[in-house]
């Protein structure tokens, strides 16, 4: 019994045994992962700077009263067009008629005076001639009459000064332009100094300057940008710097801008330097007082490399890609990145046309790890000519 019940157990050993050394036996290696990769190519990436500018018309004409008085009249409608010579304000205008009259009396007067210094004249001269006066009596007829003379030059002055303050109690406004809204109502008292009050403004806006500041490295970029294209005092000389502008809804402003001006130098307070632009508004669609983006062209490279966004992971402040080698490994690299434009960006170093980038399955990888590269096309959702 006992020796049957030892083959019974040594039995179920042998079979125990069997089944580890199964179990031991090596499984079968996973194949590589799948990753989806994308061929860099070269091509030419125009570099665009933008900047937030603000828009002014071609003429921003201040409306104001050249004299004290109340306002009397209104003669426009605010925001419409006017043209040169419109009439668009009327003061109170007696006291500068009163004025007037006061001065016409003077030269009256003073023609009067004239008339009988040059009677008193003429007969004292035949006199003098004769002997029959003094030489001093002569003088002083002379001197009266010259005196005279003078008096009525200074009336009619003083008429024509007093004639020129009545006519600035009719405002007008000095160029064709867009009239704004009216800050002075009828019966308000305006023109006093030192802050007359500034009763509106006219612009002319068939043709907007647009003022922005450039840092002093975005400066000394778009520079010598310009210097390779034929030099800087040539650009600016022939207006050829091709500006764009970004309305505030996102879309491209059709008319191209031309180079106006740089200012003569970086201010201290701020490291910028004000630049303007000119752009056409045939349609009167900017007005004064918007902000707009303008971007202008910085730099081109020649064979530039542009990778997609999600290919590229950031750590403590570099940047790497994974890109799978003749050997379907991964090696991991660090690249230099420029702009970006849309989805994409410039690298300036690390990366080179025909390297296979990982872009989809980045978890799956790492560096040294076997994978199957599978080679994908991305749709271009920006191009470098609209780069964000």
């Amino acid at each position: 019994m006992k020796t049957k019940l030892f083959c019974l157990l040594l039995a179920a050993w042998l079979a125990a045994a069997g089944c580890s050394r199964q179990q031991e036996t090596p499984a079968q290696a996973p194949p590589p992962p799948e990753v989806s990769v994308v061929v860099l190519e070269a091509r030419e990436v125009p570099i665009h700077l933008e900047f937030v500018g603000q828009v002014f018309g071609d003429k921003d004409i201040a409306i104001r009263a050249r004299v004290e008085g109340f306002l009397e009249g209104i003669h426009f409608d605010e925001g419409t067009p006017v043209k040169a010579g419109q009439l668009l304000y009327t003061l109170e205008s007696q006291p500068f008629e009163a004025d007037v009259a006061a001065k016409m009396s003077g030269v009256a007067e003073a023609k009067i005076h004239l008339a009988k210094a040059a009677s008193d004249l003429a007969r004292i001269e035949p006199l003098a001639r004769r002997n029959a006066v003094s030489q001093s009596d002569l003088d002083a007829a002379v001197a009266q009459h010259d005196a005279a003379e003078a008096s009525v030059e200074a009336a009619e002055a003083n008429l024509r000064a007093a004639r020129i303050q009545l006519s600035y109690t009719k405002v007008r406004t000095p160029i064709d332009g867009i009239i704004g809204k009216t800050n002075a109502k009828v019966g308000d008292f305006v023109g006093r100094s030192p802050n007359p009050v500034i009763l509106n403004t006219v612009s002319n806006i068939e043709t907007v300057r647009v003022q922005f500041f450039l840092t002093e490295n975005q400066y000394l970029q778009m520079a010598r940008h310009l210097i390779e294209q034929g030099g800087l005092e040539t650009a600016e000389r022939r207006q050829e710097a091709p500006f764009e502008l970004i309305l505030a809804d996102g879309s491209l402003y059709p008319q191209r801008g031309r180079f106006d001006f740089i200012d003569r130098q970086v201010d201290p307070t701020t490291g910028a330097i004000l630049v303007q632009a000119t752009f056409p508004n045939p349609d009167r669609l900017i007005r004064p007082g918007q902000f707009a983006k303008v971007r202008v062209l910085a730099e081109t490279v020649k064979d530039g490399i542009l990778v997609p966004q999600r290919s590229v992971k950031e750590l403590q402040g570099r940047y790497m890609v994974y890109v799978v080698n003749d050997q379907n490994k991964v090696e991991e690299r660090n690249v230099a990145l420029g702009p970006a434009f849309g989805s994409r960006r410039l690298v300036r170093k690390g990366l080179q046309t025909g390297d296979r980038v990982v872009y989809e399955g980045l978890q799956k990888v790492s560096d040294g790890a076997a994978v199957r590269p599978k080679i994908v096309t991305i749709p271009s959702s920006s191009t470098p000519a609209e780069q964000s």
